[in-house]
């Protein structure tokens, strides 16, 4: 409940002064100025004065509610309150008191974050704050539960520390201090006169002790030297130049004090502390670049950029708050006072217009306040395009000619105009035909260097068929418009020039139909052309152009086409089942015309259903019956192809059956276990229209290997393989032997000499060489060797003379042959590594074509005593030893020994080539020829009738 002193209160406040406001309105006399003076001292703390006039009555007007508010909730407008310099964290400045407002409830906010507000008023420091000379001013807001909120300005100023009462004599007064004195604080570049007394510092020592000051460090004989002195005795503090706070904030060194006679301190060492107060001496600058963009026709408020301002004076004081003013440019931008935030003012930027603003921009500190230092600079804002303006056509209407049956040429170029900027989207041109065009005859592009519109002609154009035709071009942009308005048109007039023309075809592309293997001479259909000026098909002449499988005869005068050969749907000649074929056309003027015929050929069932592939090899699996797949195909479509139905035909003999048959394709598999063979499987497969043969698949049954991943081949065709190479090797080596002895026939007969013939059949000859003095084939041929009677060989030989081996040779050397035979056997008969006993008790020995004593087990062979004792005996042995190499006994297969070929033909005791015989006559079976490459096939049969013909 209110008070009836304050309801009083509220009773004038609101009543009277309305009263008198109302009689003015109503009469308006002239004369009616009113002084109005109120003291209402039943309301404490409430003076309202009020003084009217005609000019300031609507001034009044509008302060009066704030004025009743003001007096009704008893808000104090100002708070003025004296503070330390320095300003501790939990300092109680002041309180706001809100007086008699009943029982409303205030909530309290600051604009300084260095200061808090209580619930109950009271203004509290937050953190450590300074107090400037010229003060410090913040703000308090009060609301209360309605969200009505009112401003208390707070007011700070600091108090002023007394000085020192001096003597009257002069002489300063000494007091009883600590030796903790509080920051010094000056001010930065202070006025002359240096050097001027800061403070007096003194140590409790001093009481009792004669003593004496020293100061060091920073400002004293550190960086910067010489700023600050002391008095030995006094302790007096001096300060003999100005300091830049910008330099140095502060300054802190070190005073200590020493005995006068022992020069031993007397005291713990003393930090002082000198504080540099800030003064405006520093004007902002600007920070950063003062260029800016913003797009042309922005609304109003968009933001264009920021102005960024620094102060090197004392942060967050007075020195340093920054006002920003917009000098120029103020009819399209606007700058936030405190924010340096750019602005636009009105939606009227054009870049065609003004592409840039230069604007001055002016921030001062102080909070703008005429004594406050100020700077100025220019911002350069770019207006950017934007798709406002589209394409306009220099004309509205052009006209173009066009010859008839031209295409792809060049018939008009179209200019357009944009004001847009040049070569971005906005400005280039996209053309487009709206209306004209709708059989295609024309198209439209766009040059990227002028922008202008070039119109093509891509399809000819008939006189006859419209001698003029009217387009509409539209010209956009590749971006869209911004704002109203369209895109702009303009039409073109097309004249088509005649000109005289070959026949032609209608329709351009004729579709005939015919069934295929139709008789020859069938006439399918009519194909003629016309003139196009007279429309009369008169003395038109019909040919083939194009007729790739010669099936269709054009008659020349008629156009009849009529089949020449059968037609197959199944001809590579034929895509899809069509057939094309062209015509041409020529007029008496020798004009001609080009016609097409596209034949749809209708199937018939003239294919029989083919198994793809006939031959298959089936491998052998233990335990399990094999199996293979068959696949089929027919080259008619349906309904005359597949799917297709599969049967076994006669002579499967219930060896095989099929199952899963899947439309073109059926599982073949054995009914019964089969033995290793071929076997020729008879199926039936037949199309849907019940059209079918009997077909053969040859299958092989065998045992399988894995020759490479994922296939298998037969055993017996990869052995065949292996032996076949080495067969056909062997009777490579056969021929060529049998080369070596045609040339040594052919030395031996073109010898004239005396010829020796053996009498043992073999066909073999020596020639006589056993004289002991050089004979004349001695000299003729001085190499050649002359072979010693058996007499004369064994008594040279117990005479240890030569044997007469050749002219000019001494019996030395023949000592020398006759120790290397019998060396010979020796080591023949050392090194045998098989021992048999022959029909008369002696032990042979075989190794390597060798043998030891009692040659071959035979009573007609010789031992080893006598075997070499003559040559004759050597020649001997070299017989027997060549058959015994040719007999057909097993592991006696010499080598690399000649046999004795000396004669092939009718009743030769050698017969034919021994190696083929032996081959022939071995237990394999000769299958493994049948897998022969083609180059050896035809040697492989002729040694196998060989072998067969000696059988």
């Amino acid at each position: 409940m209110l008070s009836a002193r304050t309801m009083l209160c509220y009773i004038i406040l609101s009543c009277f002064p309305y009263f008198c406001l109302t009689h003015c309105l109503i009469h308006m006399h002239s004369h009616c100025l009113l002084s109005l003076s109120v003291s209402l001292s039943v309301c404490p703390s409430i003076s309202l004065s009020f003084s009217l006039s005609r000019s300031l009555f609507f001034s009044f007007s509008l302060s009066l509610p704030v004025l009743i508010q003001w007096a009704q909730c008893c808000v104090p407008s100002t708070i003025q309150a004296q503070v330390p310099v320095e300003v501790q964290a939990g300092y109680v400045v002041s309180k706001v008191n809100v007086g008699d407002c009943g029982r409303k409830t205030f909530y309290f906010s600051t604009c300084d974050p260095d200061f808090t507000v209580l619930p109950d008023g009271t203004i509290v420091t937050v953190r450590l704050t300074r107090v400037t000379p010229e003060g410090k001013s913040f703000c308090v807001y009060a609301q209360d539960q309605r969200h009505h909120r009112w401003k208390v300005d707070v007011t700070l100023t600091r108090t002023e520390e007394p000085h020192p009462p001096q003597h009257k004599t002069g002489v300063l007064r000494r007091f009883r201090r600590r030796w903790s004195p509080p920051p010094i604080y000056i001010q930065e570049n202070a006025p002359p006169p240096y050097p001027k007394d800061l403070e007096q510092i003194g140590s409790d020592s001093s009481q009792n002790q004669s003593v004496y000051y020293r100061i060091s460090g920073p400002g004293v004989n550190m960086h910067p030297v010489g700023v600050f002195s002391c008095e030995d005795l006094s302790g007096m503090l001096r300060i003999h130049r100005p300091l830049d706070r910008e330099e140095f904030p502060q300054l802190i060194f070190t005073a200590r004090v020493y005995n006068k006679f022992t020069h031993k301190e007397t005291d713990l060492p003393l930090p002082i502390t000198v504080h540099i107060e800030d003064v405006n001496d520093n004007a902002p600058e600007f920070v950063g670049s003062l260029l800016y963009t913003v797009e042309e026709n922005s609304k109003t408020g968009t933001v264009v950029g920021q102005i960024n301002a620094t102060d090197m004076d004392e942060p967050n004081t007075s020195h340093t708050k920054i006002r920003y003013i917009l000098l120029s440019g103020t009819e399209y931008f606007s700058i936030h006072s405190f924010s340096g935030v750019i602005s636009t003012k009105l939606p009227t930027l054009d870049r065609e217009i003004q592409e840039k603003h230069l604007v001055t921009v002016e921030i001062r500190d102080m909070g703008g306040a005429s004594n406050g230092l100020f700077s100025t600079a220019t911002a350069t804002i770019s207006v950017t395009d934007v798709n406002d303006n589209a394409p306009t056509f220099s004309q509205t209407t052009y006209q173009t000619r066009v010859e008839e049956n031209k295409a792809d040429i060049l018939v008009l170029r179209v200019p357009v105009d944009d004001k847009d900027l040049k070569g971005t989207p906005n400005w280039k041109a996209i053309f487009k035909i709206v209306k004209g065009n709708e059989k295609g005859y024309f198209k439209v592009n766009t040059d990227p260097e002028t922008n202008e519109g070039l119109l093509y002609v891509i399809k000819p154009m008939d006189h006859e068929e419209g001698g003029h035709l009217l387009l509409e071009l539209e010209a956009e942009n590749e971006a869209p418009l911004v704002g109203r308005g369209g895109w702009n048109k303009a039409s073109v007039e097309v004249t088509v020039v005649d000109e005289d023309e070959g026949p032609v075809f209608s329709p351009p592309i004729l579709t005939l139909r015919v069934q295929e293997n139709v008789p020859n001479g069938t006439l399918i259909g009519t194909y003629t052309a016309v003139d196009p000026e007279t429309k009369d098909g008169k003395g038109i002449k019909y040919y083939e152009e194009t007729d790739p499988a010669f099936w269709i005869s054009v008659d020349e005068n008629t156009g009849h086409l009529k089949t020449t050969n059968i037609i197959d749907r199944e001809s590579k000649f034929v895509s899809n089942g069509m057939y094309n074929i062209t015509v041409r056309a020529i007029d008496t003027s020798k004009k001609r015309g080009i016609g097409t015929v596209l034949i749809i050929i209708d199937d018939v069932n003239d294919n029989n259903p083919v198994i793809t592939v006939p031959d298959h090899t089936l491998c052998e699996k233990e335990g399990e019956l094999g199996s293979i797949t068959l696949y089929a195909e027919d080259a008619d479509a349906k309904p005359y192809g597949g799917p297709f139905t599969f049967e076994l035909g006669e002579g499967a003999d219930g060896k095989w059956k099929l199952k899963d048959a899947k439309g073109y394709s059926v599982v073949l598999q054995q009914a019964v276990a089969l033995p290793s063979d071929n076997y020729k499987v008879p199926v039936v497969v037949k199309d849907l229209q019940g059209v079918g043969s009997e077909q053969v698949v040859n299958v092989r049954v065998c045992e399988c290997v894995r020759s490479t991943p994922g296939e298998e081949e037969c055993v017996a065709l990869k052995r065949s393989a292996a032996l076949g190479s080495w067969g056909v090797l062997a009777m490579l080596l056969a021929l060529l032997l049998l080369l070596l002895l045609v040339l040594l026939f052919a030395f031996i007969c073109s010898t004239e000499k005396e010829k020796i013939y053996m009498d043992d059949g073999s066909g073999g000859m020596l020639l006589k060489s056993n004289t002991e003095a050089p004979g004349e084939e001695v000299k003729a041929d001085p190499f050649l060797m002359v072979c010693p009677s058996p007499v004369e060989a064994v008594d040279a030989q117990s005479k240890g003379q030569g044997t007469g081996l050749g002219v000019g040779l001494g019996g030395g050397l023949e000592q020398e042959v006759l120790n290397q035979q019998n060396m010979y056997q020796e080591n023949a008969f050392q090194t045998s590594t098989r021992e048999y006993m022959t029909t008369d008790g002696q032990t042979n020995y075989y190794s390597s074509g060798h043998y030891g004593q009692g040659f071959y087990g035979d009573a007609g062979y010789v031992s080893y005593s006598d075997a070499f004792d003559t040559w004759r005996t050597n020649e001997l042995y070299l017989d027997k030893k060549l058959m015994y190499f040719c007999e057909e006994e097993d592991g006696r297969y010499a080598d690399d020994l000649l046999k004795d070929y000396g004669y092939e033909g009718e009743g030769s005791s050698v017969g034919s080539l021994d190696c083929c015989s032996q081959m022939a006559a071995e237990e394999d079976s000769m299958d493994f020829l049948d897998s022969l490459g083609p180059k050896f096939r035809l040697l492989a049969n002729a040694c196998t009738r060989t072998s067969q013909e000696e059988e």
